[in-house]
């Protein structure tokens, strides 16, 4: 029973966060709860993937600023580019200045406003300007950088999805995932997130360690933050802020590995 069910949330995690052949069987709430809770799991996957072809391209000799731009375009592809969409429609809703119900209605809007556009532009170039650093420093962290990036993504939405969060809409991915998760569910994959990137770290030293495990730790409190703010303007959460939670904590988790280096 506990196989069966495990691997019904392993698929809707593929099966929701990226564009993987993985069918969803089920979409109740206990099988949302296991997706949500394998989320991390699909970062490293994704983010195995955006360090691989950054380092094909390294050592073919494009330099890192092509292996940094490439090892930004494959996560975007891999979720057919909804977290960056979610990141720019979250920015337009925060800053319509509107009530709420107005903002989510500019979020579901096809079009992209000016906040989004500005809050997209400079996400991006943040994130390629931070692996182009990490990738000219060393090819190692570089790799580690877009792996442990995209599991702090991914780990941010486990934690948003944790009970006590509600949702925004009736409808859509937010409200399927809205506080399906125990908050020491959640708590608990956090925590071994953060020793796991750690330990990840070490080995390319004790610096990179202390510095691998508090950029999870800063990805989830900006993160964390973001959340707040959305959950009391808007009232919970939507798809677009899971996406919009998943690039910022990327985003966070990059500039904090070029610290110190």
């Amino acid at each position: 029973m506990f196989l069966t069910s495990s691997a019904h949330g392993l698929r809707f995690a593929f099966g929701t966060l990226t564009v993987l052949p993985v069918r969803v069987e089920r979409w109740d709430r206990e099988t949302a709860r296991g997706g949500m809770l394998w989320a991390p799991l699909v970062g490293v996957v994704v983010g195995g993937c955006a360090g691989a072809v950054g380092l094909v391209l390294l050592f073919l000799g494009t330099g890192a600023q092509l292996a940094a731009v490439a090892s930004v375009a494959v996560p975007a592809l891999l979720t057919r580019g909804l977290h960056l969409d979610g990141l720019a429609d979250t920015a337009d809703g925060l800053g319509s200045g509107k009530p709420a119900e107005d903002a989510l209605r500019i979020m579901k809007q096809s079009d992209i406003g000016p906040f989004g556009v500005i809050t997209l532009l400079f996400a991006l170039l943040a994130q390629i300007a931070a692996l182009s650093r990490l990738y000219d420093d060393s090819w190692a962290r570089g790799f580690l950088a877009a792996l442990v990036s995209a599991v702090a993504a991914r780990l941010a939405l486990t934690l948003a999805a944790r009970a006590g969060v509600p949702a925004a809409r009736p409808e859509g991915l937010g409200a399927a995932v809205a506080s399906v998760v125990p908050v020491r569910s959640a708590v608990a994959v956090a925590v071994g997130t953060v020793v796991a990137a750690g330990a990840a770290g070490a080995l390319l030293g004790v610096g990179d360690a202390v510095r691998t495990a508090g950029a999870v730790l800063a990805a989830l409190g900006l993160a964390s933050l973001l959340l707040r703010r959305c959950v009391r303007r808007f009232g919970g959460v939507t798809g677009d802020v899971f996406g919009g939670l998943a690039e910022t904590a990327a985003t966070t988790a990059l500039v904090v590995l070029t610290l110190g280096l």
